[in-house]
């Protein structure tokens, strides 16, 4: 009885909230999850329970799954909203059930909060869970990335199937000790790939099975890459699937010998195309059908938006806030780009889930890459510019390159008046729609 009126509370809810206009993704499973914690342990749930966790890239590997999923003729529901915490997983599972507690669909995928697992499935557990990375990640939260291993593990049982990155060596200490079955996903080597190491590489460099120091052939970035251990039998070996002549400037690459178009041409991307091939394949999706997603149907991206103003290309790019590797990859992005560049660089809030504004992670960040000959200029933006100046000024950017921008009124006439090249934006999530919107504006004044 309470379950059905738990899920009569919640539908009716995000009925109301929709009518207001209002997302409720997240405020309808707060009220349910308070009436009763373990209302998600009463539901009687479909065949497929796919979650997808990770330090990052897991919101658009869940993209991609759902689009494979959705070709290949599944009954799919997802958080599309990228709402990945146990009160909007609770909004979202309540409202696609029955009153008698019956998931309606045939498959429940999930992208998930790493710390949310053991939350979300306290005795249920997923068929199926896709580990993107473990890394440095919202340390005033997490610590260390072995608490959120421990924290992902806990909420585990041999039951899961896991579809692991067989290039993190933090992730795959699993191997070590998980008792069932695990699939790999990896990539080749790329023209992009280095073999020396630096402080950046640090977060897993030891073998987790005899702590003795890995030894890598490559890196992809930070610890991720191609590693083995000298002493014992602990290695990255050849993963179960694997992404191969990556080419990301034609946006192509191959996994296990199939042609693959990557909708961006970001490394991310790459990483999300082989471990979303990883899983749909391992359900019993037909190489042929998750080719013609790819290729056929192009499934759509949710980063890396792409606009102009006056003739300059400018690429919105979402860098996590306190995930060093996420900067990474946006930094060497831009860095590898052609041509003259301006940056946009800044953040109104450090976290969407606490007000701790801890910026000791800005320091883990290679922000040395910026200083670069092809960067014009630096536009600081956001109530943190000055921390990011203080941090730039560290990586020797010359202070002639970086601008501070007090009033976002005034952003474009600078950028148009003082600065040369295309424009690269990489913020958190929450300044990237005001930045969007400014865009917009200026290009619908203009015609």
């Amino acid at each position: 009885m309470l379950r059905a009126l738990q899920i009569l509370i919640n539908k009716g809810l995000s009925f109301i909230l929709k009518i207001c206009g209002k997302n409720g993704t997240q405020f309808p499973g707060a009220i349910s999850y308070n009436i009763n914690q373990h209302i998600l342990e009463k539901i009687k749930y479909p065949k497929y329970v796919i979650g997808v966790t990770g330090s990052s890239g897991k919101g658009t590997t869940t993209n991609f799954i759902y689009h494979i999923l959705k070709d290949a003729g599944y009954d799919v529901v997802y958080n599309a909203s990228g709402s990945n915490g146990i009160r909007a997983i609770t909004t979202l599972i309540l409202n696609n059930c029955t009153i008698f507690g019956r998931f309606k669909h045939e498959v429940l995928l999930l992208e998930l909060d790493e710390r949310h697992l053991h939350l979300a499935f306290q005795k249920n557990k997923m068929t199926h869970l896709v580990i993107t990375n473990i890394t440095r990640d919202q340390p005033a939260r997490n610590g260390s990335p072995d608490l959120i291993y421990d924290a992902i593990f806990n909420a585990l049982d041999e039951n899961t199937t896991l579809i692991l990155n067989a290039d993190d060596p933090g992730l795959m200490k699993a191997s070590l000790t998980f008792k069932g079955k695990i699939i790999t996903f990896g990539l080749n080597k790329t023209k992009d790939s280095y073999t020396k190491s630096s402080e950046f590489n640090v977060d897993d460099a030891y073998c987790p099975n005899c702590h003795k120091k890995l030894i890598y052939s490559f890196y992809h970035y930070g610890h991720i890459g191609s590693y083995y251990c000298p002493n014992c039998d602990f290695k990255r070996g050849n993963p179960d699937y694997v992404g191969s002549k990556i080419n990301l400037q034609e946006k192509h690459m191959q996994i296990n010998g199939h042609d693959i178009i990557l909708n961006k041409d970001f490394l991310f991307t790459a990483y999300a195309s082989t471990a979303a091939y990883a899983l749909c394949h391992t359900i019993g999706i037909s190489d042929e059908k998750i080719c013609h997603t790819f290729n056929e149907d192009q499934i759509p991206t949710k980063r890396g938006k792409a606009l102009s103003i006056d003739n300059r290309t400018i690429t919105m790019l979402e860098s996590k806030n306190e995930n060093c590797l996420s900067y990474y990859q946006s930094l060497q992005y831009i860095v590898n780009a052609r041509g003259k560049k301006v940056v946009i660089l800044g953040f109104d809030n450090v976290s969407r889930r606490y007000k701790y504004n801890d910026l000791s992670w800005l320091w883990d960040v290679d922000f040395e890459l910026l200083n670069d000959e092809s960067i014009d200029k630096i536009l600081l933006i956001g109530r943190f510019k000055w921390d990011v100046y203080v941090r730039l000024n560290y990586a020797h950017i010359p202070q002639k390159k970086m601008i501070l921008i007090e009033n976002l009124n005034n952003l474009i006439p600078i950028l148009k008046e003082q600065t040369t090249g295309d424009i690269y934006t990489m913020v958190c999530f929450d300044m990237t729609e005001i930045l969007l919107n400014k865009f917009k504006e200026e290009t619908h004044g203009n015609n």
